[in-house]
C-alpha cells in the first residue's frame, strides 16, 4: 500500500515536475526572527523538496546545512540549484521516518526544520522522538505547517492542513512554544 509519508508517493510527483509552496518575504523574516543567525552550527531541513529553505538557512543564516528528502528527484532538484562560489548546503536522500540517521553529517542539530512535511507523517509521535533524538540541547525546532479550516469553505485543499488534535501532537512535551500565524500556515518554534 502506498501512502503520503513514501518515497512510492513523493518521488512520482517530484519527477514530473510538481512544485510546492514558495518561501516568500513574510514567511524568511519569521524564520530569520525565530532562528536567528547561525555562526556555522549544524542545521537539518526535513522533506527539503527544492531546497529553498535550506539554501536560506545556509547562505541567509550561516547555519551549515543539510537538506534531507524522501525523494531523490527533490534531491537532485535542491542540488542543482547550487551555484555560486560558497559551497551549498548537503544533500541527502533519506526517510526521516525509517534511514539510518548516523549517516547524517552531524549527530545533533541546532536547528530542525519541517515545511509543509508534518501534516503528512502517518506516526506523528514517533516523528516527534526521532527530531528530539536529533536536536541539540538549547536548540530549535521550526515546523510551517497549514492549519485545517483556514482556506475557503470552497478551496477543495479547505481540510489538507492539520487538525486541533495533530496540533496538540506537535506542541506537547516541549520546554517553551512561540507560534505566529503567516495566512494559512502556522509557524511553530519548539524548545526542548
Amino acid at each position: 500500500m502506498t501512502t503520503t509519508s513514501t518515497a512510492a508517493y513523493w518521488e512520482p510527483l517530484w519527477a514530473d515536475g510538481r512544485r510546492y509552496r514558495q518561501l516568500d518575504g513574510p514567511e524568511n523574516r519569521l524564520m530569520d526572527e525565530y532562528l536567528g543567525f547561525g555562526r556555522g552550527r549544524p542545521a537539518l531541513d526535513i522533506g527539503c523538496g527544492d531546497g529553498a529553505l535550506a539554501r536560506h538557512l545556509h547562505h541567509g543564516l550561516g547555519y551549515r546545512t543539510t537538506g534531507i528528502d524522501i525523494s531523490p528527484s527533490a534531491v537532485a532538484l535542491a542540488a542543482a540549484h547550487d551555484e555560486g562560489p560558497a559551497p551549498g548546503p548537503a544533500w541527502r536522500c533519506a526517510d526521516i521516518t525509517t534511514s539510518d540517521l548516523t549517516d547524517l553529517p552531524d549527530p545533533a542539530y541546532a536547528v530542525i526544520t519541517c515545511r509543509l512535511v508534518y501534516r503528512w507523517m502517518e506516526d506523528k509521535t514517533a516523528f516527534l522522538n526521532r527530531v528530539r533524538h536529533l536536536l541539540a540541547p538549547g536548540g530549535t525546532f521550526w515546523v510551517v505547517t497549514e492549519i485545517a479550516g483556514r482556506r475557503e469553505d470552497t478551496d477543495p485543499l479547505q481540510g489538507l492542513g492539520i487538525n486541533p488534535a495533530e496540533v496538540e501532537t506537535l506542541i506537547s512535551g516541549w520546554s517553551a512554544v512561540q507560534a505566529a500565524d503567516l495566512d494559512v500556515l502556522r509557524c511553530y518554534a519548539l524548545y526542548p
